[in-house]
């Protein structure tokens, strides 16, 4: 039997599914593929490998960093573990867009440790570190990208920059950071029940986090930004196999905006949604769409390599309490 949760989470993928043809069918219209097929016989496709190594590389050290974040709230989780998870996060993240996918890894995470709340303020921290640093790392490259006659924009982006800065400290900082927490419990009061008691608790959770010394901060910074700079390198490889020629720093700050418009919940698998965006950077410097549209597909193959590490575990591993199977057919159904 067909339950209201289910029909409903069915219509929310029929309509993602939906929006990315509508996208993915208004880019083809608009494009030559004949062109796109002249640019791919020009393609050095020996820079495949090296996208591909650096997309699972990137994978590698994201579990490295989730791994140290649990750590700290008292959640020990083998690297390799939190790699077979996040590889089938991979995979079901074809399907489901967004950051939604992301509830996969929680849940069986939740299963492998049993404490759902400090995993989820975890997994927290993990995700607004990431975005934080991509936003970072955009503006610092926006900086340098535009050409001298606009001055009022590496201003901005340094201004802009420097308030996130700060904001980050304030946050994070054993002291500022704890008066934060209890000033965000208070204002969450007059909420619901049902809304008020889980935020409380993921924000007490987030307290290790505030209380934490620089050390663990610093690292949880360094390991970031060298994520960061790994997905500047697909970009940069990317480019290279399409031929496509363009400043580094226009790379950089492509990479941080498109990461961060893969964060919303729109298309399936960021397709459509990728495609325009490179488009309407890659315009800027003047690149062939047939290009930039082989660019996108070339990206595309590092998600799809993780893809495949992810159903390759999912069908002949074991993850966690041996029931990541099962575990991640519920949480798709949920379709949290």
């Amino acid at each position: 039997m067909v339950t209201r949760e289910k029909t409903k989470a069915i219509i929310k993928l029929l309509v993602r599914v939906v929006i990315t043809i509508i996208l993915l069918l208004v880019l083809v219209s608009q494009i030559d593929l004949r062109q796109v097929y002249e640019a791919l016989k020009k393609a050095r496709l020996e820079y495949l490998v090296v996208v591909w190594i650096f997309s699972i590389l990137s994978l590698l050290i994201l579990s490295l960093k989730l791994h140290f974040i649990l750590k700290k709230q008292q959640c020990p989780v083998p690297i390799r573990t939190i790699f077979r998870i996040s590889a089938i996060t991979a995979l079901y993240s074809m399907v489901m867009p967004g950051m939604l996918s992301t509830g996969v890894k929680w849940y069986i995470l939740k299963q492998h440790t049993g404490k759902g709340s400090n995993v989820l303020s975890s997994m927290i921290y993990n995700q607004v570190t990431d975005i934080y640093f991509r936003i970072l790392l955009g503006l610092f490259a926006i900086a340098f990208a535009f050409p001298a006659q606009y001055k009022k924009v590496p201003l901005i982006c340094g201004i802009a920059a420097i308030f996130l800065i700060i904001i980050y400290i304030l946050l994070f900082n054993k002291h500022t950071g704890v008066k934060i927490n209890a000033l965000m419990r208070y204002l969450l009061k007059p909420l619901p029940k049902i809304i008020y008691n889980p935020a409380k608790t993921i924000l007490q959770q987030l307290q290790v986090f505030q209380s934490a010394g620089l050390k663990f901060h610093l690292i949880v910074v360094a390991i970031s930004v060298v994520v960061s700079l790994i997905s500047v390198f697909v970009y940069i490889y990317a480019a290279k196999a399409a031929l496509i020629k363009i400043p580094v720093s226009g790379l950089i700050w492509q990479s941080s905006a498109i990461y961060i418009l893969g964060r919303l919940p729109i298309s399936i698998a960021n397709c459509g949604v990728r495609e325009w965006s490179l488009i309407g950077c890659m315009s800027i410097y003047n690149v062939d769409k047939s290009q930039t549209i082989l660019m996108s597909v070339i990206i595309f193959t590092g998600a799809i390599i993780r893809a495949i590490i992810g159903a390759i575990y999912l069908l002949f591993k074991k993850t966690g309490n041996n029931k990541s199977l099962d575990t991640a057919k519920n949480i798709s159904e949920q379709d949290i």
